[in-house]
């Protein structure tokens, strides 16, 4: 066994790659060039500008589905800010945290120590008063002695984490730092997040807005191009692979990052088959191991609440020949409840819950309004047909049902 992984590995050092460069197909890849997003991006610019005649710039809050080119546009006008900022000798810090990542902001002490590590301050895991590292995080900024920008990407998810208290403290901070202003540009995937923030806090940050519209399939092909031109060997890509490509991602809210995932494992599953082609086979192929992999992931580390109020859309009795709304997902999400000993939350925390699905891509939540009867969201599953059985098994074992 031991020699024949050594062929293998051997041989596998010998063989001509369908990459040319595989970072370039990744999401995480900053281009030179920016396509269809010149708008916000020139939006963007304008509002940080102030900050290089060392006034302090709006906060700007961005909003978009998944995909939409959010973070990546954050990240390019940042990096061209730093740039001037740098070779002008102008004092400003930039300090980016993503807010998805557990380990840096699934509470608001490791928020703090985060945002405190950012100016080599070094907080616990855990012991001090939370006041205390406020205070610490208040003098690391007079000590550095600069105007800072606070890039908080994904701050709906921390928002619904740890409530939205840290963001009117954060607001408040610059009545302390004497002189150091401080800027917040937050990126959400929720574009009705400002809408369940509490009033002073909407108040304080008098924020300016930016909305990312989805790419449509030909501004995703275009995408595809520019990248596939250095990701990949000449002669590789087959032809309709970008177009099927660009389609998949156009019906999943135009989501670019999406479609550069689709044909980065459409690569790599040829590559193992050992095929020196990309066809639109793979494209399928990667398709279903995508969303596969996705959906059994997500739910396997959803909490319970999230998991009944999912199988209360899966076993809804008019799911399949009507319109489904939060209230009657609500009624069999009690019964589900008392089904399995789960205390149940409230109908406003379901629809919260409803609207974070829609935001994994579990679901599609619609609000609409009633008029005088306040809002509601109209539900309808979004994975394929095909996965329903299985995310029900997977839900009746872990709910116990």
């Amino acid at each position: 066994m031991q020699q024949s992984l050594g062929n293998f590995f051997s041989e596998y050092i010998g063989k001509k790659s369908i990459f040319k460069n595989k970072a370039i197909i990744q999401s995480t890849h900053l281009p030179v060039t920016l396509l269809h997003r010149d708008e916000q991006i020139n939006t963007l610019a304008q509002i940080l500008a102030p900050t290089l005649r060392n006034e302090k710039p709006s906060n700007v809050f961005l909003y978009g589905k998944s995909g939409t080119g959010k973070t990546v546009t954050v990240r390019y006008v940042i990096q061209e800010l730093e740039k001037i900022t740098s070779s002008k000798n102008i004092p400003l810090k930039i300090v980016y945290i993503n807010c998805k990542l557990k380990r840096v902001a699934d509470t608001e002490y490791r928020l703090l120590a985060e945002l405190n590590r950012a100016f080599n301050t070094s907080i616990p895991a855990t012991g001090l008063p939370t006041d205390e590292v406020y205070r610490i995080f208040v003098h690391s900024v007079q000590k550095e002695n600069k105007a800072i920008i606070l890039v908080l990407d994904e701050i709906d998810q921390l928002v619904k984490k740890i409530g939205d208290g840290f963001l009117y403290s954060l607001t408040r901070l610059n009545e302390s730092t004497q002189g150091n202003t401080i800027s917040i540009v937050g990126v959400s995937n929720d574009l009705v997040f400002m809408d369940l923030l509490d009033s002073r806090i909407k108040s304080s940050l008098s924020e300016e807005e930016i909305i990312f519209p989805p790419y449509n399939a030909l501004q995703i092909q275009d995408i595809l191009i520019a990248r596939t031109i250095e990701a990949f060997r000449e002669g590789t890509i087959e032809e309709g692979v970008i177009e099927k490509t660009a389609a998949y991602a156009a019906r999943e809210h135009g989501d670019a990052r999406r479609a550069l995932e689709l044909l980065r494992v459409a690569a790599e599953i040829a590559e193992r088959n050992g095929f020196t082609n990309i066809s639109t086979r793979h494209i399928d192929e990667a398709e279903e191991k995508i969303e596969r992999d996705r959906v059994i992931e997500i739910l396997a580390t959803q909490p319970k609440q999230f998991q009944a109020a999912l199988y209360s859309i899966l076993t809804h009795p008019s799911k399949n020949n009507s319109k489904l709304y939060t209230g009657d997902i609500y009624e069999l999400y009690r019964h589900i409840c008392k089904r399995t000993g789960l205390k149940p939350l409230t109908q406003r925390r379901i629809s919260d819950i409803l609207g974070e699905l829609d935001t994994l891509g579990i679901i599609n939540a619609r609000i609409i309004s009633k008029g005088r009867y306040g809002r509601t969201r109209e539900i309808v599953l979004a994975t394929p047909s095909t996965l329903t059985p299985k995310i029900r098994r997977i839900l009746e074992e872990s709910l116990e049902i």
